[in-house]
């Protein structure tokens, strides 16, 4: 290839960069490309370990991998591994863009770690599975106020299209077509799709008294939403309010869950996607499918929810002869 001297009187400069603005800017775009939720824990993470670093007199900027791995140790009983993990991404992010990188596979945080999942284990704790036939039992609890209206809209949209927490009350009423096959969900943005890209899911009509479809529009007719937010408060004397939190989803399930007779402790907003992935492989669905629904990257996640279905397929106590 031939590559053609450019004329010195050919080149036009550009305007004077804004070094200070662009530098601004980049750190912005460095700070969303993480999940808002995520940064906020990075946030509170980090400064834990500053007032630990404080306290104790240690060098935090940059700090000494040995620092590091006294204060994973120091938080052993405290925190879970999860949890610790977590904090550890933390303060290496802080490094990194304080331009002090951190190696977290020095023996002194690596082996830390190691001795800290092997103590305490890796499984995690899970909220229970809200099957179809608990799910029943929720829905057993709403009568014809609004407020009921709504929370069965909820936990049926919810578990039909397998939705997050985050996903459920950020739905818009532009995000929901009804259609004759059912309902046609959008869903912008979520925890697995920070760029947006969004995906469509797909809600089947049932015809039963446990209908997402016509429960949905059941709320939507109820409540008088034309736009803006589907899920929304509802106050004790049946006028709408802002748009449910995510916490509220959780106390919306758990607060159904304590009148249907069952530990309310037991469960948490994931209850409804956990329910739903749980009863699909119960039933014989796919993987494949149920990944489709769910949305979820990590086919190791689903097979979890798919061995919890099958636990009980067949009772081999009894057929050994017991």
């Amino acid at each position: 290839m031939i590559i053609l001297p450019v004329p010195a009187d050919a080149i036009v400069p550009g305007p004077a960069l804004d070094l200070e603005g662009l530098a601004a800017r980049a750190a912005g775009l460095a700070e969303g490309a993480r999940a808002q939720n995520t940064r906020k824990a990075y946030r509170s993470d980090w400064a834990h370990f500053t007032t630990w670093c404080t306290a104790h007199s240690l060098e935090l900027l940059p700090a000494a991998p040995a620092t590091v791995g006294l204060y994973l140790a120091a938080h052993e009983t405290a925190l879970s591994v999860a949890t610790l993990t977590r904090r550890l991404s933390a303060i290496a992010v802080a490094h990194r863009m304080a331009g002090h990188p951190m190696d977290t596979r020095h023996p002194a945080i690596r082996d830390v770690m190691r001795g800290l999942r092997r103590a305490k284990g890796v499984a995690q704790d899970h909220a229970e599975a809200l099957t179809v036939p608990l799910l029943r039992r929720l829905l057993a609890t709403c009568s014809d106020r609004l407020i009921d209206v709504r929370d069965r809209a909820l936990l049926l949209v919810g578990f039909g299209a397998a939705l997050r927490r985050s996903e459920l009350v950020g739905l818009e009423h532009a995000d929901v077509a009804i259609v004759p096959e059912g309902l046609r969900v959008t869903i912008r943005r979520s925890k697995g799709d920070q760029e947006g890209e969004g995906a469509v899911i797909a809600v089947g009509r049932t015809g039963s008294e446990t209908c997402p479809a016509a429960a949905y529009a059941g709320w939507i007719a109820a409540a008088g939403i034309s736009d803006g937010a589907v899920f929304r408060g509802v106050t004790r004397h049946g006028h709408l309010g802002p748009r449910l939190s995510t916490d509220a989803v959780a106390e919306i399930v758990q607060r159904r869950a304590a009148a249907a007779g069952l530990d309310p402790a037991s469960f948490s907003g994931h209850s409804m996607r956990a329910g739903f992935a749980t009863s699909a492989a119960l039933v014989g669905i796919e993987e494949r499918l149920i990944m489709r629904q769910t949305r979820h990257r990590s086919a190791q996640t689903v097979r979890r929810y798919i061995r919890e279905g099958e636990l009980f397929a067949r009772n081999l106590t009894a057929e050994v002869g017991l």
